[in-house]
């Protein structure tokens, strides 16, 4: 804990974020959730690496530069707009703002300064349908998911999930300036992983997203529902993770390679279907898959990018 954090609790539970000493570098860090972005970035080069046209390699550096920028913008407005739920829940109490090392004006400014930025350059570097998509992507994941449907529906993840489908979709779109069959199969693979994985996560937290009134599945349904939407969501993700080789527009290197993930994937989803635990030590299932769809999207994403240098 840093100097000046028991300060900071004592003015997030007097109803305010006023800094108790001024934000450091990990503190503008931290706001663009670094760990979400490494998906981000890695899904973002894989669709550009997976394209038919050659970039150049300062242009794709600058392409995956802007989405990565662009994802830290989403997760720092993110965080300004959230900073009552962050306080009131414990993993993420910690945050900057939360936790009074940072004020709201801040992080405003600086996520705004990076989604413009980002977009920008991404249009004048690149190319304009890339910038398009990044920017579509920064505005629904701000205003649809965080503003709109985060407080308001349990099917918040499901509809807001669409942000975090975008990059692959950029990552094409900036080598071949436009869209088509493939990205958007990858788009829809992501947006169907969404659910299991982050329902996974919700279940063994539930009792935070309770306590900040968010809701999350587990809280408006209950964990029965919610493990049955995970199984139901797993079958059209493994579906559309089988379908770009079913459809010719890749190879057996990666066809294979999303059968034998999916196994594993779906006989995890059928663990938790099957779990009736309530208490979070006993989610094991829901944990492994939760841990498991992480490696489950790079290796996807990462045997594509292998059958496209193969093939080619």
């Amino acid at each position: 804990m840093r100097t000046g954090d028991t300060l900071a609790d004592a003015s997030v539970m007097a109803g305010g974020y006023a800094p108790a000493m001024p934000a450091d570098w990990r503190d503008y860090f931290a706001l663009l959730k670094p760990r979400v972005m490494s998906l981000v970035v890695f899904t973002g080069l894989c669709g550009l690496l997976a394209a038919p046209t050659a970039i150049h390699p300062v242009l794709a550096f600058t392409a995956i530069l802007c989405i990565a920028v662009g994802a830290g913008a989403a997760g720092a407005l993110n965080q300004w707009y959230e900073a009552d739920l962050d306080a009131a829940m414990k993993r993420t109490a910690n945050r900057p703002l939360p936790a009074g090392r940072m004020d709201p004006g801040s992080a405003l400014a600086f996520g705004t300064m990076l989604a413009v930025g980002s977009v920008a350059v991404m249009g004048l570097a690149v190319n304009v349908t890339a910038a398009v998509l990044l920017l579509a992507s920064i505005l629904f994941y701000v205003f649809v998911y965080t503003v709109w449907l985060k407080r308001r529906t349990p099917q918040n993840i499901v509809i807001g999930g669409a942000a975090g489908a975008f990059p692959p979709v950029i990552g094409w779109a900036a080598a071949t300036g436009d869209v088509t069959a493939l990205p958007v199969l990858l788009f829809a693979v992501i947006f169907l992983w969404t659910p299991p994985h982050f329902w996974a996560l919700a279940l063994f937290v539930r009792t935070d997203y309770a306590s900040a009134g968010v809701p999350m599945l587990p809280v408006a349904a209950g964990h029965a529902e919610t493990r049955r939407q995970v199984l139901l969501y797993t079958l059209p993700l493994l579906a559309s993770s089988v379908a770009p080789w079913a459809m010719g527009l890749t190879g057996a290197i990666y066809g294979l390679t999303a059968v034998a993930l999916g196994l594993p994937f779906l006989a995890l989803a059928v663990a938790v279907y099957r779990n009736e635990a309530t208490d979070p030590a006993r989610m094991t299932p829901e944990k492994r898959l939760f841990g498991f769809s992480i490696l489950y999207l790079f290796a996807l994403f990462a045997a594509l990018v292998l059958d496209r240098w193969v093939l080619a």
